[in-house]
């Protein structure tokens, strides 16, 4: 098959960064599909993983990165009963494993399901990784509401990926009021198009908030800097609230700052339930199921804003620059 990989942690611009490879196809192990890709999503992550696994010691083998894909099963596993050859199926993948940089991978079928039908492959592989992240930090790890109990949310890093997502489930689920950061035009209107009633400036987002006539939030989600934004959250989360990250830090945080309030602070990681093999795994496919009718029956939008064309280590250099560049609103996507 063919396959864009790396060797070696490499800034982008380096010849070696990334590179086109051919490797033999793989082999559905009993839980797998085994799934020709159309299209893919290239995540902040992507390019975290290439330039922080291999620094001191470059991998044997080329390392096959990405995560979201949407693809046609060509094959399935003996244990797999809920998908067959010709479904079109989209999935986050799994960080233990290679990934969506190649024309075929496996994947669990319990981490897949079936991707929209309204919307091109290409739209799609835009939202599988930032929908079970925002799934799971709102109604898992925070438990926000659902229903008619109101409530506010405060999105830090509103028009990324994973913003776009979180302010358009609050907003269609829940009965949340959505505050989201941007500092730019373009960004703060493209938070409005997500759904957010207002936006605020996260450069000073304590006095932004206080402009908005808004001195607390009943949750915070934090999709940008930790660290840099502890303090503001710390001051703005609400009595009892809790404060939902994405984003390591090597820097130490003052726990305690939250125990006045009697606040928490939850952690997200999209990859947990695939990398530990927990026994609910199943449930992201069942978020993804989920997420695909609310594609299909118009409630959800996708959220591509750039399109790249073919699997070639040209095309992923393009598009990891581009990330690296940290301007980007919504996602970029490929189309194989």
């Amino acid at each position: 098959m063919r396959a864009v990989g790396f060797l070696k942690s490499l800034p982008i611009e380096a010849a070696e960064s990334l590179f086109d490879v051919d490797l033999p196809d793989p082999k559905p192990e009993p839980n797998d599909l085994l799934v020709e890709i159309e299209a893919i999503s290239v995540n902040p992550a992507d390019a975290k993983r290439r330039i922080r696994t291999a620094v001191d010691k470059p991998h044997e083998t080329p390392f096959i990165l990405g995560y979201d894909a949407v693809g046609v099963v060509v094959e399935c596993g003996a244990e797999v009963t809920d998908f067959k050859p010709g479904d079109r199926v989209w999935y986050a993948g799994d960080a233990n494993r290679p990934g969506s940089y190649a024309s075929l991978q496996c994947v669990d079928h319990r981490i897949a399901a079936h991707a929209p039908q309204s919307v091109s492959p290409e739209a799609a592989a835009s939202l599988p990784l930032v929908s079970l992240t925002a799934w799971e930090i709102l109604f898992e790890r925070l438990q926000v509401p659902q229903g008619e109990t109101p409530f506010s949310l405060l999105i830090i890093g509103g028009a990324g990926g994973v913003g776009s997502i979180t302010a358009q489930i609050a907003r269609k689920l829940t009965n949340a009021t959505v505050i989201a950061t941007a500092s730019r035009p373009e960004t703060a209107e493209w938070c409005r198009q997500m759904g957010a009633h207002h936006v605020v400036n996260h450069r000073d987002l304590v006095a932004d908030m206080k402009q908005a006539e808004f001195d607390q939030a009943d949750y915070i989600v934090q999709y940008a800097d930790t660290a840099q934004h502890w303090d503001a959250m710390c001051e703005l989360i609400a009595p009892q609230g809790r404060i939902g990250t994405i984003v390591e830090t090597s820097e130490k945080l003052d726990i305690s700052a939250l125990q006045g309030k009697s606040a928490a602070l939850m952690w997200e990681l999209m990859f947990t339930r695939s990398l530990f093999g927990t026994p609910d795994m199943y449930k992201q496919g069942h978020i993804l199921a989920h997420m695909a009718r609310l594609v299909d029956d118009g409630v959800i939008a996708t959220t591509e804003t750039k399109i790249l064309h073919g699997l070639s280590s040209d095309t992923l250099k393009k598009a990891h620059q581009i990330i690296e560049g940290a301007a980007m609103i919504g996602k970029l996507v490929i189309k194989y």
